[in-house]
């Protein structure tokens, strides 16, 4: 008894504290919603179909997550924030080229979302049937956006220029990539890994000497 209070007192169980499992227990719950939006669509994704999968009380949902928008949310923002921190990464690694950047920065993205197709789905397919998730979706072009501008900006030593013409380019190559992507996902657009990789570079290459003055 003493020890069932001791338990209860510090919510340690088996040596691990409360909220090192209610972190876990939010992972799952990730985890498995990510499984399911990216295998069955966000109609077969529940609250009830993610908690039998993931072997936990609705109780359990609830205690993480406000309503199941929250925890498509939190799949599709994992997601974003993986794809900003291996396009980032690859960028900073990659020589002091605007092709070497762009290729490196395009070929990480790509080969994330080709080695687990259930991410591009989330982001490219299941966004747009979700109001909740494709709002999001708009968001997330723009931010990308944001920092592809940025990066240009650096890169062509344009830190004090900030124009609209750069602005507009990094919309348009932004959406133009995602267009791409899932032409390239479902078929449409015949081209290996590389090819893609090394055309989607090459436009941005080009999309990226646009700045303040050039259409004077």
């Amino acid at each position: 008894m003493v020890v069932n209070m001791s338990r209860a007192a510090t919510g340690v169980y088996g040596g691990v504290g409360a909220d090192e499992r209610r972190a876990a227990r939010r992972a799952q719950l990730i985890e498995t919603a990510l499984e399911l939006l990216g295998t069955e669509g966000w109609q077969g994704t529940t609250v009830r179909a993610i908690c039998n999968t993931a072997r936990l009380t609705p109780r359990y949902f609830y205690e993480s997550f406000a309503d199941l928008d929250a925890l498509l949310l939190a799949v599709f923002d994992a997601i974003v924030q993986e794809s900003a921190a291996v396009t980032l990464d690859a960028v900073r690694q990659a020589p002091h080229s605007a092709r070497a950047k762009a290729r490196a920065a395009i070929g990480a993205f790509v080969q994330m979302i080709s080695d687990d197709p259930r991410k591009a789905r989330v982001l490219f397919i299941e966004a747009m049937g979700s109001e909740v998730l494709a709002r999001r979706r708009f968001e997330t072009v723009r931010m990308f956006a944001q920092l592809v501008a940025e990066q240009a900006r650096e890169f062509y030593g344009r830190q004090n220029q900030p124009d609209a013409l750069t602005d507009v380019a990094a919309l348009m190559l932004v959406g133009g990539l995602a267009e791409s992507l899932l032409a390239w996902l479902d078929g449409t657009l015949h081209l290996t890994r590389s090819q893609l990789i090394d055309h989607c570079a090459e436009v941005f290459v080009a999309t990226g000497r646009v700045g303040p003055g050039s259409l004077r």
